[in-house]
């Protein structure tokens, strides 16, 4: 991975890791980065630095703006790609042959991400932006998969209980 992008994905995730509820647009548009990000290698066979840049950020201005416009079909929206998004990622950080289930561990996860935020908007908003802020530092960097694994909860936990402060103060 180029060198910017983890920087990018760093400080986009601290800010959603600790802001994700008061900035639920910026929660939305990280997971539009984040997904640029996966994505583009998808779409172009080895991506340019700037190309892989310029999709992750296309995608999450798109999601900024979907956030702050439509407001009610962002938060299903981002419930569905957040949820699918950290199914895929508590799979891979607990069982070693999650791949062939993707897709399906995928979907589930993303019905359960849009139903928890339809449903429980701002407790699901804390919970959901804290574990995609984890993940989006933690993704950036190199850590044996325990590791990673410690970080990843360490980080969501820490996340959680600041926003979860601010929301009571």
């Amino acid at each position: 991975m180029n060198f910017s992008i983890p920087i990018f994905s760093i400080l986009i995730g601290v800010v959603v890791l600790f802001f994700g509820r008061k900035l639920f647009w910026l929660c939305v548009a990280a997971i539009g980065f984040a997904a640029g990000v996966e994505l583009a290698p998808h779409l172009v066979q080895d991506p340019s630095a700037l190309l892989s840049l310029t999709i992750a950020l296309l995608l999450g201005i798109i999601g900024a703006l979907l956030a702050l416009f439509l407001q009610k079909i962002a938060i299903a929206v981002f419930g569905f790609f957040a949820g699918g998004k950290l199914g895929g990622a508590i799979a891979a950080a607990f069982f070693v042959h999650y791949a062939q289930y993707s897709a399906v561990i995928f979907v589930v996860g993303g019905l359960i991400g849009a139903l928890l935020l339809l449903t429980l908007f701002d407790l699901a908003l804390i919970v959901i932006s804290s574990l995609i802020g984890a993940h989006l530092i933690q993704s950036a960097i190199v850590l044996p998969p325990a590791g990673s694994t410690i970080v990843f909860l360490g980080l969501a936990v820490i996340g959680m209980l600041v926003q979860a402060s601010m929301r009571r103060g």
